[in-house]
């Protein structure tokens, strides 16, 4: 899962001090401790626009957006300024108990009124894994303020990206994420097929695949015990497991099901949420449906500032709200819950995308990428390309009828993610596939930018690999 790594040689004699206290000190996510002494990172000393500077002063196309999060744009005035004018306003006080900030409570009100149905409550955390967390926490406490206390496990998808603390990393379905850690969650989270429409068996229709995987679900949920599964968690399109997006109607009939057997229905738009699809939220809008809880980071504050947020149900709230005995308190917390600082941020960011029409400019844009990616599928390697909006997921194959992977000694994605480099482009490496995921006020020339770069590392290593 690398974000970015060093294609530069040791950095000159007046970058060094950081480039070696970064490498000395600072343990990055998701390290490659096979070439980090040697290479060290890639320092990133400036960001504007559409665009990041490294240390050796060359200007790179972010074509993914930090990661996944600063929709609106690297090096914002106006987010400067909203950040600075509230740090100086009040920068913070504790959240707990009867005490609130003005930032929170009108970013409350902003996404009830933004968010799909009635999820017109927020829980505040610092992140998607610590919002998800969050959810899940919240969904024990609910069952068991029913008088439910055995209905706790949660199903989850193989390749689903949830998190990395401890119960978000449970539920994530990459499970080269896991090797060697210690495993939490095992008694209570659950693992189903994930919604591959590419990996699906060789003539199987799309609205086939659908009734498997329904199928499958009603099946686990059977194998488990309606009366133990307490809810299931999905991307709308999963993220850093390949961009994988789910059959129509997929996931309207997935809720069904949940409906059924008063199971709730959390859908994880740390990455959809906020314009990446073209809306405010891709669930109901998109998706036909409707969740009992929605999980959301990222393009919130856009990455100015860290913060996540879990939406709940009027439902769930009656549920949580009322005290379990004399006394009783919602004992959940966090020091930093609904900063008046992030929460700021957050407001300003929305204010930016609606006057900018920033969603409507992504669903066009997206739909552009979209079909200007189509192309990549005449290299003998690109087995699928897929996404929808600012999301793209491209498969490297070694062979495109049987869909092989190519070997992982070659390490396609990542000598592609170089050229990119080389060529002024920042693409992703996962595994075997190239990610995209560009902010959303890039242009069609800059789609055109991020493709032909593409594609011309993808020729190149070709020729690599035939030399």
């Amino acid at each position: 899962m690398t974000i970015l790594q060093s294609v530069t040689p040791s950095p000159l004699p007046n970058e060094r001090s950081a480039w070696e206290k970064d490498r000395d000190h600072v343990l990055h996510p998701y390290t490659d401790f096979s070439s980090f002494t040697a290479t060290g990172s890639q320092i990133i000393e400036k960001a504007e626009g559409m665009y990041v500077t490294d240390s050796t002063g060359r200007r790179l196309l972010d074509g993914i957006a930090g990661l996944w999060c600063v929709n609106i744009g690297h090096g914002r005035r106006e987010m400067a300024d909203a950040i600075a004018r509230q740090v100086m306003d009040m920068d913070y006080y504790n959240p707990f108990g009867a005490s609130a900030n003005v930032p929170a409570a009108e970013l409350g009100a902003r996404l009830a009124d933004l968010s799909p149905g009635n999820l017109n409550h927020v829980y505040y955390s610092c992140g998607g894994s610590t919002a998800n967390d969050a959810a899940i926490r919240i969904v024990h406490f609910y069952f068991a303020m029913r008088g439910k206390p055995g209905k706790r496990k949660i199903i989850s998808r193989n390749n689903a990206y949830h998190g990395a603390t401890y119960v978000a990393a449970a539920l994530t379905g990459i499970h080269g994420t896991k090797y060697g850690f210690a495993q939490v969650g095992e008694d209570f989270v659950h693992h189903i097929s994930a919604a591959d429409c590419y990996a699906r068996p060789a003539g199987m229709t799309e609205e086939a695949y659908c009734d498997f995987l329904v199928g499958e679900f009603e099946m686990r949920i059977d194998q488990l015990g309606p009366q133990n599964v307490a809810a299931f968690i999905a991307e709308p399109i999963m993220g850093a497991g390949g961009v994988l997006v789910a059959p129509k109607g997929y996931h309207k009939r997935m809720q069904a099901v949940c409906r059924r057997h008063d199971i709730l229905y959390i859908a994880d738009e740390v990455v959809t949420a906020f314009g990446r699809l073209g809306e405010w939220f891709a669930s109901d809008a998109i998706f036909e449906t409707q969740p009992d809880i929605l999980v959301s980071a990222k393009g919130i504050t856009s990455g100015y500032i860290p913060l996540g947020a879990t939406l709940i149900s009027d439902e769930i709230y009656d549920v949580i709200s009322r005290p379990q005995c004399e006394g009783g308190v919602f004992s959940m917390g966090l020091t930093y819950s609904g900063h008046p600082v992030a929460c700021a941020a957050a407001l300003t960011n929305i204010a930016i995308m609606e006057r900018e029409k920033l969603l409507p400019h992504a669903a066009k844009t997206g739909a552009y990428f979209q079909l200007r990616a189509q192309s990549l599928l005449t290299h003998d390697i690109v087995g699928d390309v897929r996404g929808r909006g600012l999301m793209l997921g491209i498969d490297l194959v070694a062979d495109k009828a049987t869909k092989q992977a190519l070997p992982a000694c070659e390490k396609a994605a990542e000598t592609i993610f170089r050229g990119c480099v080389e060529r002024g482009v920042i693409v992703r490496p996962v595994g075997n596939r190239i990610i995209l995921s560009p902010p959303l006020i890039v242009s069609e020339a800059e789609c055109d930018t991020i493709i032909s770069a593409i594609s011309e590392a993808i020729a190149a290593f070709t020729a690599s690999r035939c030399g």
